[in-house]
């Protein structure tokens, strides 16, 4: 292994002591929820048509509630990404002439075309009627940006009918929004507009830290099974928790009204959701772990990388800033190579739907765009940041890091 690998994993050793602790909460918390429930084999079985009458459905959605201490949960493998469980719990709340504002600037791309301020207007939030603001970020004197608790406490009013608070950095450099920094969000929107919905992209951040958003006063929350809930085998899917008026509005989006949670066969994916959910707290807790050693060879080589060695964590994703696109290019190109499922394959530069710039992606997943597994992107535009998240186990993070210092030269 590199010297330079092996000197940083001696810097970050005791980083490692809070995120097993918080590993080790995350766990007690989901067996808690299977125990509270008795879920047992009888809740693997699948039913098929409508769906209606499923037990193993009707019991996964109460053990996700439990877990993220709501009052209800949809959780569906019908959902086919995280953009997509977010866009229905939008649509399914807002009504024409309402307003959406983003309090922590811009949103990650793909949701760009949900609000409508870029692609298909028509299909939009905005194509149906729906107002739409943007809080900017604040930026200190080093050029860091993060939300801004100042302008958001001056930007909602009575007017203003649900705020969407995206956790995760996105393509952006923006600091990734922890559960306090959500709280104290939640609570200037609430103060200013008590009937505001507040909703909250959870994406990325499940059980990073030990408490989730709607444990702070959020109203409605989502995410993707193919990142961190799923544990990094379940299949597909995503979901929604948060207050019942809500969850049911949303869950309308995604059947119809009148069906909601009542219907979707789960086409035999129930066992490997409990199991994903079950193994999630610990798949994240070695990704994370990843992520910090990676922060700290990055740094220890001369790179710009966020967030630091040190800082606390939110979510999985760890930010290198090359400034050109070659180191970009051959970052990608190392880790593609250090994947255990197409590692044969090289990455190039392409088009990608839902997204304005060129992306480069990298990362043989067991499952497609599985972000949960170790894998990495960027958009080929200034600063030409490469954005890892994941690995199922530190073990392999270890080797791609390793990996791509060769192919960086070091």
């Amino acid at each position: 292994m590199n010297e330079i690998i092996n000197n940083a994993e001696q810097k970050v050793l005791e980083y490692f002591k809070q995120v097993d602790k918080i590993k080790e909460y995350n766990q007690e918390k989901v067996l808690s929820a299977f125990q509270k429930y008795k879920i047992g084999l009888e809740h693997f079985g699948t039913v098929s048509g409508y769906g209606h009458d499923d037990m193993g459905r009707e019991a996964l959605d109460n053990v996700f509630a439990d877990v993220f201490k709501s009052e209800e949960a949809v959780v569906r493998n019908h959902f086919v990404s995280g953009t997509h469980a977010i866009a229905c719990a939008l649509f399914g709340n807002l009504r024409y002439g309402e307003k959406l504002v983003s309090v922590a600037g811009t949103p990650y791309d793909t949701m760009e075309e949900v609000i409508g301020t870029r692609g298909n207007v028509r299909a939009s939030l905005i194509g149906h009627g729906i107002k739409y603001e943007e809080v900017p970020l604040f930026k200190d004197k080093n050029g860091e940006e993060s939300a801004d608790l100042n302008a958001i406490d001056k930007s909602i009013d009575k007017s203003v009918n649900m705020v969407t608070i995206q956790r995760s950095r996105g393509y952006s450099l923006r600091k990734s929004i922890d559960i306090e920094t959500t709280k104290k969000i939640i609570d200037i929107v609430k103060s200013k507009n008590p009937d505001c919905i507040c909703f909250v992209d959870n994406c990325y951040c499940e059980f990073v830290e030990e408490k989730e958003p709607i444990e702070i006063g959020a109203d409605i929350a989502a995410g993707s099974l193919i990142k961190n809930p799923g544990g990094g085998i379940v299949e597909a899917g995503g979901y929604i928790t948060g207050k019942a008026e809500y969850v049911e509005q949303a869950a309308m989006r995604l059947t119809a009204p009148g069906i909601g949670r009542e219907g979707g066969a789960m086409l035999n994916q129930l066992r490997l959701i409990f199991q994903g959910l079950f193994m999630a707290p610990s798949i994240v807790a070695e990704a994370v772990k990843g992520s910090i050693l990676a922060s700290q060879v990055f740094e220890d080589i001369g790179f710009v990388s966020t967030p630091k060695p040190y800082e606390k964590r939110t979510d999985l994703i760890q930010t290198v800033k090359f400034g050109a696109p070659e180191p970009l290019m051959a970052f990608c190109k190392a880790l593609q190579y250090y994947s255990p499922v197409e590692s044969y394959l090289t990455p190039v530069p392409d088009e990608v739907p839902g997204y304005d710039d060129k992306l480069i992606m990298a990362g043989g997943s067991f499952i497609e765009g599985s972000t949960i597994e170790l894998s990495a992107d960027g958009p080929m535009r200034p600063p030409y940041a490469v954005y890892m998240q994941g690995g199922l186990n530190y073990a392999h993070v270890k080797i791609a890091l390793n990996g791509i210092l060769k192919e960086l030269g070091l």
